[in-house]
């Protein structure tokens, strides 16, 4: 994936910085094949780099806006990768606005706390619906947890979204876990990332005919 930034695309220095990190972790845990459907794929910096060093997957990415799905598209047109597929709208609280039917992962990067709470609840809904048996969802972003200080800059930031919108804000890992396992998503690891981000693992445990 070339680092120039095509146009009508958007880009993010925190993406370049976080990338390599966020491959390194979910390159071993992904499937050896079928879909990864990517939940809020804002520019589309993430599926295109993703879906170019994982040529064994094919990478759907979903967003409900109308810009982030133009620069998602503008990526793909510049990378030109077999592998990922044109952008489709979704809007993660809108179970009917789901395009996708299944999929053998599920990622979703910093969506949780940039929106309200519904977002989240539909999330593990979907993820719950669409995965089979022993499929992954990933998430990446900062969380506050139980008997853990949290980060100074992690405050700073939570304080920053909720004057943005009182529905956003950094969510609590506890309640995270207990909504995955509402939808038959357990909890199956927790890995420190830098900037006092964590990536989370759930594990559909159900059978789905």
């Amino acid at each position: 994936m070339s680092d120039s930034v095509p146009p009508g695309a958007f880009t993010s220095p925190a993406t370049n910085r976080n990338r390599g990190p966020i491959l390194q972790v979910i390159r071993p845990r992904l499937p050896s094949g079928g879909l990864v459907l990517e939940i809020a794929a804002g520019a589309g910096e993430h599926a295109a780099f993703l879906a170019g060093a994982l040529p064994h997957l094919t990478w759907q990415p979903t967003d409900p806006d109308e810009a982030a799905l133009a620069s998602i598209a503008a990526w793909r047109d510049a990378s030109a990768l077999p592998n990922l597929l044109p952008p489709l709208r979704l809007d993660a609280a809108d179970q009917a606005s789901w395009p996708v039917g299944r999929a053998d992962a599920v990622v979703n990067i910093n969506m949780i706390h940039i929106s309200p709470w519904s977002a989240a609840q539909g999330l593990m809904a979907g993820a719950g619906r669409l995965l089979p048996r022993n499929g992954l969802l990933i998430l990446y972003g900062p969380y506050i947890e139980d008997g853990i200080e949290t980060a100074p800059s992690n405050l700073a930031f939570d304080a920053s979204l909720k004057s943005r919108d009182p529905a956003w804000g950094l969510r609590r890992l506890e309640d995270v876990k207990a909504l995955a396992a509402g939808h038959g998503l357990a909890f199956d690891e927790r890995i420190a990332m830098p900037a006092n981000n964590l990536i989370l693992v759930f594990r559909q445990i159900l059978s789905r005919t």
